[in-house]
């Protein structure tokens, strides 16, 4: 027996839209946290009270216009006012809303109580990425999109976390209360991670307060949900939540490394170091407007290959990555980047591409200008 070919195209929508429908859902997600979970209760209360009113409502007109239809020989009562009425419609829709309020002012009481913490953590919007550091530990690190390029321009499969994976994600301890200070350094962004039920605008020259408390370990994302320019898509939020223990050996590693950074500075550094370095800097810092192979996207982002910058006076051009340029796209990474990193960064610059201008900026140029801009 053959099928109507509207039939095949309706079990091939079936099969398609059924299984997508298995796993979507229109309801909120609990969360992870204390104050997500007070967010969800808090969604399904209000939620319950609107079907009870829908049902009364709607069950009161359909009553109406079934039993007192005209056809049944209903005659309509000819009143104008009804002191009753009047006082029924406004009081009780005020119960109402006073039965809602109280939860709702609980919960937000709740959302906005960061005291007491046990973590401070600031974080701080930059185009495109996230830099977190954690007050009173001498740690702090950015933290940006490791999705590979390939996947970005379809080059290659896209994996499971597509433009929601970074470099260094933000590492938390379970069960501990954690104070979020947000900030931005140039623009508004907003940080986002749904099971937190946390969202904070970043805003340049003010700070935002936020808190959780996670309840067990796991991998956690979000992302920024404030446009805040052409790479808006592609600064996501990774938050990994560890044991009490675990975490208390990763911040011990890290405060190790933020120790041997500091002595790197006054390595004597070989070209062959630096380029090698920064090769890894540009690539997690700088490729996204200036391109791999030093290209650019001009007008906006210009050619570092052959331009006038990297093949000029070194000073010029480690001028330009630490300050920056007022009027353009280019931000300042003097207090972005590490004394080596910024040393390593321009370095390469003026020796890949054909470039090969065989000298070297060291760290200790870097230190030199920073303590300049100092005085």
């Amino acid at each position: 027996m053959t099928r109507h070919p509207h039939v095949w195209m309706g079990l091939l929508l079936w099969s398609v839209f059924g299984q997508a429908h298995a796993a979507w859902t229109t309801n909120m997600a609990p969360g992870a946290t204390e104050v997500s979970h007070a967010v969800f209760d808090l969604h399904m209360t209000i939620f319950w009270i609107c079907v009870v009113i829908g049902i009364v409502v709607f069950g009161a007109m359909f009553w109406s216009m079934i039993l007192h239809r005209r056809s049944t020989g209903q005659v309509a009562a000819k009143f104008h006012e009804s002191t009753t009425v009047e006082i029924l419609w406004t009081v009780v829709p005020l119960l109402i809303l006073v039965a809602m309020a109280i939860p709702a002012t609980k919960t937000l009481i709740n959302i906005y109580d960061s005291s007491e913490s046990d973590i401070d953590i600031q974080v701080t919007g930059y185009q495109w990425k996230w830099h977190y550091k954690y007050l009173g530990q001498d740690v702090e690190f950015f933290s940006n999109l490791a999705t590979p390029a390939e996947q970005i321009h379809n080059q290659a499969t896209k994996g499971e976390h597509y433009l929601l994976e970074v470099d260094q994600p933000l590492v938390l301890p379970v069960g501990a209360k954690v104070r979020f200070l947000v900030t931005a350094a140039d623009v508004i962004h907003s940080w986002w991670v749904p099971a937190f039920a946390v969202k904070r605008d970043a805003i340049p020259g003010f700070v935002n307060e936020a808190w959780t408390r996670i309840e067990k370990p796991g991998i956690y994302r979000g992302q920024c949900a404030e446009l805040c320019g052409k790479d808006h898509g592609f600064m996501p939020i990774v938050v990994e939540v560890k044991s009490k223990a675990d975490y208390d050996t990763w911040l011990g590693e890290r405060k190790e490394e933020a120790a041997k950074l500091k002595e790197l500075t006054s390595k004597e550094w070989t070209l062959d170091e630096l380029v090698a370095r920064g090769d890894k800097v540009y690539h997690t810092t700088c490729v996204a407007c200036h391109q791999a192979e030093g290209q650019g996207l001009p007008p906006m982002f210009p050619a570092l290959k052959g331009s006038k910058i990297a093949t000029g006076p070194a000073a010029d051009h480690l001028g330009i990555v630490y300050h920056g340029k007022p009027g353009t796209a280019m931000a300042a990474f003097g207090k972005q980047l590490s004394e080596v990193d910024i040393a390593a960064v321009v370095t390469y610059e003026r020796n890949a591409w054909g470039n090969n201008k065989g000298d070297m900026v060291t760290p200790k140029d870097v230190l030199a200008l920073k303590q300049a801009e100092s005085k």
